[in-house]
């Protein structure tokens, strides 16, 4: 067990998944703004960074994606736009924020080509080898049970298939670790208890943040998962990471 596996967004006795689940269905309304508030936009900056990594380094065309704790679905709106695929599924188990991404995906005109369904990462429904290209953006930490999830996600890969996945991390380097630690215990409780309404959320975000795996650890932990070729990339300002691997 990894160290943001414990790390839970309420008290209680129920389990990470299940208070994940919940945490993200009351903030849903909030979500994309707090994103963008609190990360200043960079967040925009992180997913599009990731997108042209797997377009550049993909062996395969990616014409099956698949993006893991979809949200919203703004990385599955970038892929589609990007990649041109022929199908996009977002998985999630928050229908509250699957819901805000059907209507953004319907808006746009793009729902023959993505669709969202209620998916819980550690036993998808998907048959073997489905899927060209995995996605996940900001979802690592939240996993109650990351091994399994990760293997999962070899699982549905065609062989040679490609995962990219992006993620929160604690700076290493002057000035931004001091910055972050500002941002983490004053900054993101402030703002995030005053958009979502939801003092639990923006105190657990950080500390996950701070517990998750990072860099060569995580790099470790998808090479346990059976995956290939695997490497990672500090990203602006080093608060973002961008995991690369292949099946």
């Amino acid at each position: 067990m990894y160290a943001q596996e414990e790390v839970k967004p309420y008290d209680g006795s129920a389990s990470k998944r299940e208070q994940v689940e919940k945490m993200f269905d009351k903030i849903a309304h909030s979500y994309d703004t707090l994103n963008h508030t609190l990360s200043l936009g960079i967040d925009r900056i992180w997913r599009r960074r990731a997108i042209k990594h797997l377009k550049q380094t993909a062996k395969i065309q990616p014409k099956r994606i698949l993006d893991v704790a979809t949200g919203t679905g703004d990385f599955a709106i970038l892929a589609q736009q990007q990649l041109h695929p022929e199908r996009v599924v977002g998985i999630d188990i928050s229908e509250g924020m699957m819901t805000i991404g059907r209507e953004k995906v319907e808006q746009k005109g793009l729902s023959d080509v993505i669709s969202f369904q209620y998916e819980d990462c550690e036993s998808m429904s998907f048959q073997d080898s489905q899927f060209d290209a995995i996605i996940s953006a900001f979802a690592l930490r939240n996993f109650q049970n990351l091994d399994k999830c990760l293997m999962e996600m070899k699982r549905v890969l065609v062989p040679q298939g490609k995962l990219v996945a992006i993620d929160l991390c604690t700076p290493v380097s002057f000035p931004m670790k001091q910055l972050f630690w500002v941002c983490k215990k004053v900054v993101m409780p402030l703002i995030g208890r005053f958009i979502s309404h939801d003092h639990h959320a923006y105190t657990y975000l950080p500390e996950t943040m701070d517990a998750v795996p990072q860099a060569d650890k995580m790099v470790e932990i998808f090479q346990k998962a059976g995956l290939r070729n695997v490497s990672y990339k500090r990203l602006i300002f080093g608060m973002c990471i961008l995991y690369s691997a292949e099946k």
